[in-house]
């Protein structure tokens, strides 16, 4: 039986995750506040931030940008500015 959270990016009951993914306090966070689909997406805009921005995982400096980047994203609805991309329209 799948977990379920009110997923603050979706605004609505969603499945949860099955494990904390993220470490630290902001991994309990992402745990009970995120659905499995809102995590799917972010994950979609995180490979484009790697590869657009040339991240480098390694680097504490472009690990924190990520971080940022996610909270903004899952928690306040802030699109990451990937150049060159365009949502699609609802």
């Amino acid at each position: 039986m799948s977990r379920k959270v009110f997923c603050a990016y979706l605004k609505e009951d969603a499945d949860g995750l099955d494990f904390q993914l993220y470490p630290g306090e902001v991994g309990k966070r992402i745990y009970d506040n995120i659905s499995k689909q809102a995590w799917a997406e972010w994950q979609k805009k995180q490979t484009m931030l790697i590869n657009e921005k040339k991240l480098n995982m390694m680097q504490a400096d472009d690990r924190k940008f990520l971080e940022t980047q996610m909270v903004a994203f899952l928690f306040e609805g802030k699109e990451p500015e990937i150049e060159g991309y365009v949502p699609p329209s609802a």
